[in-house]
């Protein structure tokens, strides 16, 4: 499923010209977005002003960053797991001496 990213700035003023009055289907519409994104954004505002529970919008980057940084750490450990076998199989390498040499 792919989602459009829109700007921070963007998000909050359709959220303020939905605190304003507006409907957010109306709001929706103008701006030719799905309704369910306009509530999505909503409810996401609540969280961050702490007057719904959820994860925040920095939890959630925080959270994304850390992921990243796992999958990040989980890669160089494998590579360094496969040098350390590289490296263990150099050493006990003995080169069989050619006769007559």
């Amino acid at each position: 499923m792919s989602r459009n990213h829109y700007p921070p700035d963007y998000k909050r003023r359709i959220v303020d010209l939905v605190r304003s009055g507006r409907r957010p289907g109306d709001v929706a519409r103008e701006f030719k977005l799905p309704a369910s994104t306009v509530h999505r954004w909503l409810r996401q505002a609540e969280v961050d002003a702490g007057a719904r529970e959820g994860i925040t919008t920095d939890d959630k980057a925080e959270l994304a960053r850390l992921r990243r940084e796992v999958a990040e750490l989980r890669e160089e450990k494998e590579i360094l797991k496969k040098f350390a076998a590289w490296s263990a199989q150099e050493a006990n390498w003995n080169p069989r001496k050619r006769s007559g040499s």
